[in-house]
């Protein structure tokens, strides 16, 4: 099979992928001053509708995201999971659906195991749904994303939206060709042509 989703394992119980999703820029509008409530929680142009063309494909779907913003006091977790809810509900009127969000709510100085680019979100998402990291792709848009997806040993997936481009721009020696998507739908299209 060509790139860009690797084998899957041979554990019989886990017959279902995963995907795991930075959020902002991949999912939504990103924007350097935060986004700090669920009405500057926009999505981006055909990324619902990729999550749900991925539910009904049968893989799932998982969300790795940096939110130092609670760090930082730009808001709090009660809004971060109106965020969340929003998203889910526009998800489910396309008959989609993210399975696990996991977020870290500390700040670049507190040293945490969780912050990408250190690997912790994204381990402990392979953990929660018994599968082999070796098998999961993780889609970003920076540096630092596909710095986590290296140390968890999964495959990196780059999208041009949000910090992508630049990204992309900064990196093209050292990001496979094949891994760069315009956009998370661009990818989800490619993957399931491929009829994985």
């Amino acid at each position: 099979m060509n790139a860009p989703f690797p084998e899957s394992h041979t554990d019989p119980h886990a017959t279902r992928k995963l995907i795991i999703l930075d959020r902002d820029g991949v999912i939504n509008q990103d924007s350097d001053a935060y986004i700090k409530s669920a009405d500057e929680w926009l999505p981006l142009p055909g990324s619902l509708d990729a999550i749900a063309q991925l539910n009904k494909a049968g893989f799932r779907v998982a969300v790795a995201t940096n939110q130092s913003g609670i760090a930082r006091g730009y808001y709090d977790l009660d809004t971060l999971h109106s965020m969340h809810h929003k998203m889910q509900k526009m998800l489910a009127d396309l008959g989609g659906n993210i399975d696990y969000i996991a977020y870290c709510p500390h700040g670049p100085d507190d040293n945490c195991n969780c912050r990408k680019p250190k690997p912790g979100m994204l381990l402990s998402i392979a953990d929660k749904f018994s599968t082999s990291p070796k098998s999961v792709v993780f889609v970003g848009d920076t540096f630092s994303d596909m710095k986590a997806a290296e140390a968890a040993g999964m495959t990196f997936v780059l999208v041009k939206t949000g910090k992508g481009a630049k990204t992309y721009k900064k990196n093209a020696a050292i990001i496979e060709p094949n891994k760069v998507f315009d956009s998370l739908y661009d990818y989800v299209q490619t993957l399931l042509a491929k009829k994985i």
